[in-house]
């Protein structure tokens, strides 16, 4: 049965975005935030060996958590990502790894920032688009994109700080994806004890009712 991307990433309203220098602390940074609820982890393929992280955090992600690579741009990277085990991609672009995920059956957030881009993503086989980087324009340009394109579901990416969640909520994204402010320098090494609280605090944003 195929994952629906988009029916978890409505329900889990958050995908964490882990982007770091260290391999080990990837990893940390990863289980401490799928230990704190956080159910969509990304792991970005720029952090040494993220393959394995990747493989690492679905031996450890409770049950009805997702595990998925980021930054994945190339056919041979998607073929990479699915033997660790991925259970989503991630993408900057609009590139080849989009097709080629769908062919494989594994779902892609497509990342896009033009109407165009969205609807090519979306024509390549995109289950989701990622606007990126959506703080250039802020939920006013969520917004404005959404409307000749109600039907596609956008992620809202790319400098979301906490404050910023209800705006891109209520702008009509189905969830929001958060790297540097949730995860800090936790996936290098840094305090997980500050990622947890960080955790907490976004996972209560996306809960408000308002946001819904």
């Amino acid at each position: 049965m195929t994952l629906d991307l988009t029916a978890e990433l409505t329900d889990a309203r958050i995908l964490a975005v882990i982007r770091g220098t260290d391999t080990a602390g990837a990893i940390a940074a990863g289980t401490a935030l799928l230990e704190e609820g956080v159910r969509l982890v990304e792991v970005a393929l720029t952090t040494p060996d993220a393959v394995r992280a990747v493989e690492a955090l679905r031996g450890v992600a409770p049950a009805g958590s997702l595990v998925g690579a980021g930054t994945v741009l190339t056919a041979a990277d998607v073929a990479d990502v699915a033997a660790a085990g991925a259970q989503f991609v991630v993408t900057p672009a609009v590139v080849e790894s989009i097709p080629e995920a769908a062919r494989r059956g594994i779902p892609v957030a497509a990342g896009a920032f033009t109407p165009t881009e969205a609807y090519t993503a979306m024509r390549m086989g995109a289950s989701a688009i990622k606007l990126f980087p959506v703080s250039v324009g802020g939920p006013a340009y969520l917004r404005a994109v959404r409307d000749p394109f109600p039907d596609i579901p956008f992620v809202a990416v790319g400098g979301v700080g906490l404050a910023d969640v209800p705006g891109y909520l209520k702008a009509g994204a189905i969830a929001v994806g958060v790297g540097g402010p949730l995860v800090g320098d936790a996936a290098s090494g840094g305090d997980l004890d500050a990622l947890r609280a960080r955790a907490r605090t976004y996972l209560a944003a996306v809960r408000q009712p308002a946001a819904s």
